[in-house]
């Protein structure tokens, strides 16, 4: 039997636009949610036929709606059709973010780069040369994030600006092309179980889908919103679980949901109810703000929250990718290391320009702007309170006696004699010959130390 073999090119699919395959699995496609922290988070991505939930239980800020636009505005950006389940869904399209280069109704200063941070700070120190120590200038740099993808050609990823508004005509020709779709939200639907009409637009703009390697992206912001209805937790807890059975019938779709900030809560849900979200879900995160606890954010100001993962997404895998492949948790360097060390702990802080997910550290001891150049108060007021007692000795008697008051002080060495009643002139002569002064205890010299050599110095040039 002949060894050779006939050279056949190999047949590899090539994945739809603005997506890529899995690193563990080739049939497992994945998309970008428009953070590339966050795809670092997920494992790369996240996978299509799964859906993401994001809960955002601060009342003050509305970092679930940032997480939204930014899967909306890559949606749109990539040519994947993107079906918005809101009431008011053309106005959240405007509110999007969109790049840099664009031109929008508002003009706005182009972003430098992907890696380059909003804050003018960063830019002066990569722009300094350093003095002291020149030998770590060529040494890389620690950073807590992921950087941003820069390359043009790459369109899983693009860079956004939170100071550019996505183009009216980019949404006029999305909304024309059949690219970006309004489906109405749960006051729309008549039937007795609210989510069986959303389900129903969702499955209606599935079937609708010309060909089956387009991207379908639903995404439904604030979800259990007053403007929902009177919803119960069941109620959300169906529809998640009626969602994720769609999805798993159509593998080119996803979705991302985020759920409004006063259910977010075991407070609202009962015991367990976050735990209940991420178990019919294939990712849940919580970004945990600092907006409703200042101390927190005093004590970390460089972030604005906290990130908290649920569950990852593990499509025909028993592991999520993320624990292997993803930079930001560390488990893979802690696991090469046969080190049973755990994750990172993430935080997230939105700039001016985007939204970054980083390692969380402790800045410097009492802070990274504050320069202490004169004691604390506690500190003057204990060496104040020592200077006074060490300065007088007292030896007071009681008025009634007919006592005296003698008082010696030390810097002075002067004795006063103070009398507390001259009506009682005999008993005070008794009573100071009885009365013993009290010694002043006198304070030891420093001791100087210098140094002389009669020698000259031997190494004097």
């Amino acid at each position: 039997m002949s060894s050779f073999k006939r050279r056949v090119p190999s047949k590899q699919v090539i994945p739809p636009t603005g997506t890529r395959s899995s690193p563990t699995s080739p049939s497992t496609i994945l998309t970008s949610s428009g953070i590339p922290s966050l795809d670092d988070v997920l494992g790369g991505g996240l996978p299509l036929s799964c859906s993401l939930t994001v809960l955002a239980p601060d009342n003050h800020s509305a970092y679930g709606e940032l997480v939204q636009k930014y899967f909306v505005a890559q949606g749109i950006a990539s040519g994947h059709r993107v079906c918005i389940v809101d009431d008011d869904a053309q106005s959240f399209v405007k509110e999007c973010m969109w790049l840099p280069s664009s031109t929008s109704n508002t003009p706005t200063p182009p972003l430098k780069t992907g890696d380059d941070d909003d804050d003018d700070e960063k830019a002066a120190q990569s722009a300094d040369k350093i003095k002291i120590a020149w030998r770590y200038e060529q040494m890389k740099r620690f950073q807590t994030t992921v950087p941003s993808s820069n390359s043009s050609t790459d369109n899983f990823c693009c860079t956004f600006d939170l100071t550019s508004r996505i183009p009216l005509s980019a949404i006029d020709s999305a909304h024309s092309a059949r690219r970006l779709i309004f489906l109405g939200g749960g006051r729309h639907c008549n039937k007795a179980p609210w989510f069986h009409g959303i389900i129903e637009q969702m499955q209606d703009a599935l079937r609708a889908e010309s060909s089956a390697a387009d991207v379908v992206r639903f995404s439904i912001p604030s979800l259990g919103h007053p403007k929902w209805g009177d919803l119960r937790p069941t109620d959300i807890l169906n529809f998640l679980h009626a969602l994720r059975r769609l999805l798993r019938r159509y593998p080119q779709a996803c979705a991302c949901i985020s759920l409004s900030g006063h259910t977010c809560t075991d407070a609202w849900g009962g015991p367990g109810w976050v735990q209940k979200v991420g178990w019919l879900t294939d990712a849940s995160i919580t970004l945990s703000g600092f907006g409703a606890n200042p101390s927190l954010l005093a004590l970390f100001p460089s972030h604005h929250g906290l990130l908290q993962i649920h569950k990852l997404p593990a499509p025909h895998t028993i592991l999520p990718t993320s624990d292997k492949y993803s930079i930001l948790r560390g488990l893979s360097s802690s696991a090469g290391a046969n080190v049973g060390g755990g994750e990172n702990n993430l935080a997230f802080k939105c700039m001016r320009k985007r939204l970054v997910f980083e390692t969380m550290h402790l800045d410097l001891e009492g802070g990274v702007t504050e320069r202490r150049t004169t004691p604390s108060s506690n500190t003057a007021a204990l060496d104040d309170g020592l200077a006074a007692t060490h300065e007088a000795t007292e030896a007071v008697g009681m008025a009634e006696r007919g006592g005296r008051v003698e008082v010696e002080l030390e810097k002075s060495r002067e004795t006063k004699l103070v009398n507390l009643s001259d009506a009682h002139a005999p008993a005070q002569s008794t009573f100071a010959a009885n009365t013993a002064i009290v010694p002043a205890h006198s304070r030891k010299a420093k001791k100087k130390v210098a140094f002389q050599s009669d020698k000259p110095d031997l190494y004097d040039f």
